[in-house]
Order: C-alpha cells, then sequence, then structure tokens
C-alpha cells in the first residue's frame, strides 16, 4: 500500500523550494534553486537505496531502480522536472493541507481576494472527501512537477520496499528548465539508456496524454531611430507604434489562445523584451497539432512585418523563429506499446482511462523527437501557473498505484 503521509511529506518538502525558471539566464539550470532541489532529491534517492544516483554539473538527477528479474526486458524511464513556471513567483511557497475536502469554495490565507471557485475549477466537485494542498494565494504551489517528482520518487521507495513486484531496470529522470523549453537540452540519451519513457507532469487523474503541441518562437525586433521629441519632425521613427501596428494586425478571432481551443493552433505575443523608441523587442509563440502548419504561422508574421514595413517607413523589423519541440504523438506511432502497455495498467486497477491532447508541451515531446517515446501521465495538478494552483493528494497516490502496475506490464514484455 503506498505510504500517504510520506509522499505528502516529501511533497511538502519540495514545494518549499523556490525553483523558479529564469528565461533570461544563459546558464543551465537557470535558477540555483533547482540544483538545491535536485541534491534534495537525490539524497532522497540515496537513502531508498537506488543504483547510480547522479546529481550531475548540469544539475540534473538520475538513478536506476535496479531489476528483480532472471532475464533482461524493456528498460523504463520516469520524468518529471524540477523547475517551476515564471508566470507566478515560487519564491516562499507557504503550503496549506485540506484534510477531507468538504467541497465548495476554497479562500486563500495569504491573500484574502484570491479564492478558488467552484465554477473556476470545476473538477472540486469530484474531489470532496479527498486531501488538497493548496497555495496561500501569493504564489504558485508548484505542483507543476513537483507532485511529479514526488510520486516517482514514492514509486522508488515502495518497489525497494517490495521486491514481490517484479520488474526490469527503471531509469528516474529529473530535469531542470522544463517550463522555458529546455528541460531536455542537458539529457544524454545514451546514459539513459530506456526504451520507453513516461513523465509524470499531467493534470488531474487517470489520463494519459498522447498528443502535445508542436511549437516554435518567435523572436521579433523593431529597430527605430530616436531623437528628441522637439525636433522629431520626418526624423523620429518609433518602434514602439510600429510595434503596436504590427500586434494589431495578428488574428484575433482565429489564431489567437484567447479564441481557440481543441486541435486549433495559434499566435501568441507573450512578452516584450525591450520596449524604447529606438528599438522594441517581442516575443511570440507558435503553435499547432500539425507541426507543418508552423511555417504558415512563421510566414505570417513575415508578411505583417513587410507590410508594417510600409506603413513605418525607416523601421527595420527583423522575424527570427527558434524550433522548441514537436508534437509527441508523431513518435508514439512507433512504439504504440507506450500507450497500450499504460492503458493495461489503468484497466488491471479497474479503473477508466482517457487518451488526451495537451495545448503545449513537455519534456516527453522533446524526448520523443530524440527517439525515446515518452507519454504523459496525471499527477494530481490543477490550476497550474497560478496563485490559485492545488494539487490532489489522492490522485497523486493513485499515480504511484498506476507506475506499480505499469511497471509490471512492461516486465511481462518481450
Amino acid at each position: 500500500m503506498v505510504d500517504r503521509e510520506r509522499l505528502l511529506e516529501r511533497f511538502l518538502e519540495f514545494v518549499k523550494v523556490d525553483t523558479t525558471a529564469n528565461a533570461d539566464a544563459e546558464c543551465y539550470p537557470s535558477s540555483e534553486g533547482q540544483r538545491e532541489l535536485g541534491a534534495i532529491v537525490a539524497r532522497h534517492l540515496e537513502a531508498i537505496g537506488l543504483a547510480e544516483v547522479k546529481h550531475n554539473e548540469f544539475a540534473l538527477v538520475s538513478a536506476t531502480i535496479p531489476s528483480n528479474l532472471p532475464a533482461a526486458c524493456p528498460v523504463v524511464a520516469l520524468n518529471s522536472h524540477l523547475d517551476t513556471s515564471p508566470e507566478t513567483t515560487g519564491a516562499g511557497v507557504k503550503p496549506q493541507v485540506i484534510k477531507s475536502y468538504a467541497g465548495g469554495d476554497i479562500p486563500l490565507t495569504g491573500d484574502t481576494s484570491k479564492t478558488i471557485t467552484v465554477s473556476g475549477c470545476p473538477e472540486l466537485k469530484d474531489l470532496v472527501g479527498k486531501t488538497l494542498i493548496t497555495t496561500d494565494g501569493t504564489t504558485l504551489l508548484g505542483g507543476d512537477d513537483k507532485a511529479g517528482v514526488a510520486i516517482i520518487v514514492e514509486l522508488a521507495a515502495f518497489l525497494m520496499e517490495h521486491p514481490e513486484i517484479k520488474h526490469g531496470d527503471i531509469r528516474v529522470l529529473f530535469t531542470c528548465d522544463e517550463e522555458i523549453g529546455r528541460g531536455v537540452d542537458k539529457v544524454n540519451m545514451n546514459e539513459l539508456a530506456a526504451d520507453v519513457c513516461y513523465t509524470l507532469d499531467g493534470p488531474g487523474a487517470n489520463a494519459i496524454d498522447v498528443e502535445t503541441f508542436s511549437a516554435d518562437e518567435a523572436t521579433v525586433t523593431f529597430t527605430g531611430i530616436n531623437i528628441h521629441p522637439a525636433i522629431a519632425k520626418d526624423r523620429m521613427v518609433n518602434a514602439i507604434r510600429a510595434a503596436g501596428s504590427f500586434l494589431d494586425r495578428l488574428p484575433r478571432e482565429t489564431l489567437a489562445p484567447e479564441s481557440t481551443d481543441g486541435r486549433d493552433g495559434f499566435l501568441h505575443p507573450y512578452r516584450i523584451l525591450e520596449g524604447q523608441v529606438d528599438k522594441v523587442v517581442l516575443k511570440v509563440l507558435l503553435r499547432d497539432f500539425d507541426t507543418s502548419s508552423l511555417e504558415s504561422h512563421a510566414a505570417l508574421l513575415r508578411t505583417t512585418a513587410a507590410e508594417i514595413r510600409e506603413l513605418h517607413p525607416g523601421c527595420e523589423i527583423e522575424v527570427a523563429v527558434r524550433e522548441q519541440y514537436r508534437n509527441l504523438g508523431e513518435g508514439l506511432a512507433k512504439e504504440p506499446r507506450a500507450v497500450e502497455f499504460a492503458k493495461t495498467a489503468f484497466k488491471r486497477l479497474n479503473r477508466d482511462v482517457s487518451t488526451n491532447i495537451i495545448r503545449g508541451g513537455t519534456d516527453g515531446s522533446r524526448l520523443t523527437e530524440l527517439g525515446l517515446p515518452t507519454p504523459n501521465l496525471s499527477s494530481g495538478q490543477h490550476n497550474i501557473h497560478s496563485p490559485l494552483e492545488f494539487a490532489c493528494l489522492d490522485e497523486m497516490v493513485q499515480a504511484v498505484e498506476v507506475l506499480i502496475e505499469l511497471v509490471q506490464v512492461w516486465a511481462e514484455a518481450k
């Protein structure tokens, strides 16, 4: 039986470490808190008795749960990320534990203006009687993805305590900077040496994510000419005005995240790195489930840039596009057992399971692209990247139970 209290204790320990990723940093990891949490996790793995525990120069943590089978079988890897989103601060997290949730809205004690409402989070209706961990409203919680980290560590402890559960070699891998698209940049795939992988980075319970967006990021740079406004006539070229015109021309009804859902892609201007008369730098996310559509999204940015040059003579506009990750569904087709065996694990537990698409990405997107099929599994997260974030301990326990069955399914594979 999964040790609920131990799982909760570790999770609370992990979320109190500030591991906010920093997109402006050029180092890996982008914040020292990730290295700090990695050291803590590595100590837990060593205490559990795992083999080959490593906390390397990039703060990646890896280890092996050794096989207890007489013959070889496929090697399964399990992955979660140590960092948290920079969209909301992760400094000074004060987790609030609600046991036997009674239902209704949840006011947050640190910021009385914030409440987790049933209308805004309807899944709360299905969590009555469960144990919930919330923020105090002043920070995010970090359930994305420290819930996944705690789940994998608890699985490792359970398997080491229960040698009667048969399994092959299991690699555990904790990455950094997933939230800023760099999670797999420093992973040595040869050292990982796995046949299949699962990320524990999904919301709720009883779901397998089988597709993600394909993703690129555009940097749009507007270069103008600054001069004192008193003498600016026919001389100033205002990059801020050009950027405003550019943004105004991007589609709002068909290619904006505010107006799309399901399998719709989008263009999302999400950050202004610089904003002066002589220079504006915008970051724009390009997303679509159809990878080939990313080029048409990029072409739209370039066409719009050309139109704005005509409207704002003298303003130079550069559109540079960087690849981020690709739809993991494309790679999963090469190893159908990755999803089918996960479904089998849920079936053995008599649980209904859904196969979903993610309007986002995971480290599994890049791992799959690199040749390691990696579906994403639920880990009890809710309202991620927000001060309204919370996690459900019961769903985290369920995730450990699924992994216990899953490694046994793979142990039976030929």
